[in-house]
């Protein structure tokens, strides 16, 4: 904390400026001046040019004086530059100081200070101190705020505090622009302590009660230094006099800290206490309402932009494109691009504003790369923004191509450094699968930030890359930046993908001691890591033991039930986040719908796709609608499930006709499933998976030319079918299987235990199912594939490798087959251990000869 010796004022008002040296006097040039009969004429000329803004012809006037012998005075230079300042033309301001300098006139400590203004505005901190320097004992309160105020503007906050404590040892006391500018300094979190010293400054001076300026200056301390909305909001009460920037300044800030509905209360207050709001306060309350999704607000708001002549304006037309875009309920960009097209000047700003409205509607991406093309050809050159938006769409697109292209173009532009683009960056590759690209990303990453950390985090997370995770999650707490909540939310979704519970269950230990269980997004993603995992018991612990829930809380808990099975508590706590007042969306009906179908419940399935729109709101999407083919379908209404596909509102999609086509696999309808996997080779010609599932049909009926005819089509497709793996977690690592597995370093003890498996449960009554292999091989070698099954060699490595007091959990990337659901019930009983099996498609707890899925799956 910087320490600060303040004097103490004589009066409560605000003092009179005072020279340190009051024997100084003022200098006075050093070439005597002649007076021409004309040289008032041309003065009175310049000076009326000057302050109507016509700045090139008074400097055009200057330059005649100067050519008939006239020597202007330092009063014309000293109008000059000031209406060069004050009308932000600071190229001619420089060379006005050019030509003032060739006058050899000795210049005043007006002019000087004009100079350090006219060069800190313009973003030359360097020249503005290096005059300021020379000043020397020439300097005044005038000089000390300016150079205050530069190093404030210039992100230079701690020299700006120096400086204001230089300026007090020299015997200056601040006035309200001093104040105010040191006041700006403070406003971040590492000056704000000292903010606080200078704010009891201001409260005995009485500068706060009678200077607009510095009660704003005050509010910004408190808000953007502090976080503190409700002392800032105290400051603002308090000042005795307002002003429209004041008003719109409260606005500002408590949109920008994620306050929107205070932010429009406010707005309400100024426009009835009769201030004009003006560009500033529309677009700071237009990106408010675009917070807080109101697209009839945003409408109400956009036409009193209208009334205010405002709708031309770039700065409010950003904000309206960007509030079109969020309120979108249909992702649609078309309110968004009209107000786009009508902006009469496009700028950088007005471009990103389009660009990110585009690839944050979703669906999006290509139109955004359209539009950077389009930039690019109208002579408008992206900012960092842009081309993080821009690498945000390539990711989107899973692109990396046109990434790598719009990544060199921010390289030449020298904004490859920038975070954002860099991460931006590191996240194309990842979305795309390239994770060793992205970690070539990260790793030339000059400045790594929390949010670098935590996309690569992210990234390895999701690709399955859970060490590696980890191994970044490590290297965050080396640096001691610390982790925030979606690193650990990053780490839980990475163990929830591959079943690692003894991974998650460190991950939520070690959130604990970082004091992270309140939160939040946090306990959400508890939930969902230890329901993917297989442990529902603690899913739910975690969820009861919240202070809190939010929709994506209630939906997690609701998909937990519905994919172990319990379709009847998933209904019913979706009956009581309803009574509790919450909103369901859609992600919270697909769990419902799943939860009818995983258990044949066709009725109330019926009830609840009826409902979404009728009781919320909600329009089916096409995962909803897959959803109620799958009820129709496991439960053998085929027919039922091609009508209602056939009454969509909307071509069925891929997803749909492969649900279809898995129902006629599982009852045996060739015909259907013939026409199923048709519609889904007419989208995706390219998808395995439609060939896999229509060959399995073919060799589940003894179709065996069929199944020829398919494996051909696919080699001359080069079409590889996925292969079929299992994988268990033990001691803090995970093992994966294929079939036939003999590469593990326990190959022998593992089929060694499961030849004895197969002797036990054969006596128990277990009948191999060779309908199951799809291969025409002799039975007795059928009987031989079905036992080299990965969840089958998964399950017998977990029997002589966990513990018996533990549960054993496999996980597989496929659907389980009807052997190996009838195999684990058996070995269930055999073994007494509880086998929960999570497939693709749900889970399976078997235990004591018994399955969770009652056998319909």
């Amino acid at each position: 904390m910087i320490s600060l010796s303040l004097p103490s004022p004589t009066k409560s008002v605000p003092p009179s400026f005072k020279p340190r040296n009051p024997s100084r006097q003022k200098t006075t040039s050093s070439i005597k001046t002649v007076k021409h009969p004309n040289f008032e004429l041309f003065k009175d000329r310049l000076i009326r040019l000057a302050n109507v803004g016509h700045l090139h012809q008074a400097i055009s006037a200057l330059d005649l004086m100067t050519q008939q012998g006239l020597t202007p005075d330092l009063i014309t230079y000293s109008v000059l530059l000031k209406s060069c300042i004050r009308t932000r033309q600071f190229n001619l301001g420089k060379l006005v100081h050019t030509k003032l300098s060739e006058s050899q006139l000795e210049l005043d400590s007006v002019l000087i200070n004009s100079l350090i203004s006219l060069y800190s505005k313009s973003g030359d901190w360097v020249t503005a101190n290096d005059i300021f320097q020379d000043m020397g004992e020439r300097r005044d309160l005038v000089s000390w705020s300016a150079m205050i105020s530069c190093f404030a503007h210039s992100g230079m906050e701690s020299r700006a505090v120096s400086t204001f404590i230089d300026m007090l040892e020299f015997g200056e006391c601040p006035n309200q622009f001093c104040f105010a500018a040191v006041i700006q300094a403070c406003s971040n979190s590492e000056n704000a302590r000292t903010g606080m010293v200078v704010f009891g400054f201001v409260m005995k001076t009485g500068y706060f009660e009678s200077d607009v300026c510095v009660g704003c200056a005050l509010v910004d301390l408190f808000a953007k230094g502090m976080g503190d909305l409700n002392s800032a909001h105290k400051v603002f009460d308090k000042m005795p006099e307002k002003n429209s920037v004041s008003w719109t300044l409260m606005i500002t800030r408590y949109s920008q800290l994620g306050q929107p509905k205070e932010a429009m209360e406010l707005f309400v207050d100024m426009v009835v206490s009769g201030y004009m709001p003006d560009r500033f306060t529309f677009s700071s309350i237009i990106s408010a309402c675009a917070e807080l999704e109101q697209l009839s607000l945003g409408q109400q708001l956009h036409s009193q932009v209208v009334k205010y002549r405002l709708a031309f304006d770039v700065c409010v037309g950003c904000s309206l494109v960007d509030m079109y875009a969020k309120c979108a309920t249909d992702g649609s960009m078309v309110n968004s691009r009209k107000v786009f097209d009508l902006l009469p000047d496009h700028n950088v700003m007005s471009w990103t504003s389009v660009i990110t409205g585009y690839v944050q509607g979703g669906g999006h991406d290509k139109e955004a790369i359209e539009l950077y093309c389009r930039m690019i050809e109208d002579r408008v050159s992206p900012n960092h923004f842009t081309f993080s938006s821009l690498l945000k769409a390539c990711g989107n697109l899973s692109d990396p191509t046109a990434g790598e292209q719009i990544y060199t173009h921010a390289v030449k532009l020298g904004l490859a450094s920038v975070n954002c683009v860099g991460n931006s960056h590191i996240s194309m590759y990842a979305r795309s699968g390239r994770m060793e690209d992205a970690r070539k990303a990260f790793d030339i990453l000059f400045e790594k930030n929390l949010v670098s950390y935590n996309i690569i985090v992210d990234g390895y997370a999701k690709n399955l890359y859970s060490s590696e995770a980890f191994e970044i999650f490590n290297q965050i707490e080396d640096t001691g930046s610390g982790v925030d909540a979606f690193t650990f939310a990053s780490l839980l979704s990475g163990a929830a993908s591959i079943g690692a519970v003894d991974k998650g269950e460190q991950i939520h230990a070690r959130l604990l001691k970082a004091g992270f269980e309140s939160n939040l997004s946090i306990s959400n993603a508890l939930i969902s890591m230890y329901s993917r995992c297989g442990n529902i018991e603690a899913a739910i612990q975690v969820f009861t033991e919240m202070e809190d829930w939010n929709v994506v809380s209630w939906t997690s808990i609701i998909t937990g039930f519905a994919k172990h099975g319990f379709a009847t508590k998933a209904l019913d706590m979706f009956q009581e986040m309803l009574e509790t007042g919450i909103k369901p969306n859609e992600v919270t009906y697909i769990a419902v719908l799943s939860a009818c179908s995983y258990v044949g419940m066709i009725n109330e399935g019926w009830m609840h796709f009826n409902s979404m729109y009728k009781d919320h709101g909600i329009r089916p999407r096409m995962e909803h609608y897959a959803c109620m083919v799958d009820l129709l379908g496991r439960s053998g209404y085929l027919e039922e499930a091609v009508k209602f596909i056939n009454s969509m509102p909307f071509t069925a999609d891929a997803l749909v006709w492969r649900t279809l086509l898995g129902a006629c696999g599982v009852h045996g309808n060739i015909e259907l499933g013939k026409h199923a996997s048709e519609m889904i080779i007419e989208q995706e010609p390219n998808d395995p998976a439609a060939y896999i599932l229509l060959s399995n049909l073919y060799a589940s009926a003894g179709q065996w030319e069929d199944v020829m005819k398919i494996r051909k089509c696919m080699k001359q497709k080069s079409l590889v079918k996925e292969a079929g793996c299992s994988w268990i977690e033990t001691e803090n690592k995970v093992h994966k299987f294929h079939v036939g597995e003999t590469s593990h370093p326990q190959a022998r003890e593992i089929y060694k235990e499961l030849d004895q498996l197969a002797l036990k449960i054969k006596e128990m009554g277990y009948v191999p199912d060779t309908n199951v292999v799809l291969h025409d091989v002799e039975e007795e070698q059928k009987e031989q594939y079905l036992f080299q099954h990965s969840e089958k060699i998964a399950v017998a490595f977990g029997l002589i490798s966990t513990s018996k007091s533990k549960p054993i959990r496999v996980f597989k990337n496929l659907r389980v087959c009807g052997d190996c659901h009838n195999a684990m019930k058996y070995i269930s009983m055999a073994t007494e251990r509880e086998i929960v099996l999570r497939d693709s498609n749900r889970f399976h707890h078997f235990n004591d000869g018994a399955c969770s899925c009652n056998d319909y799956w």
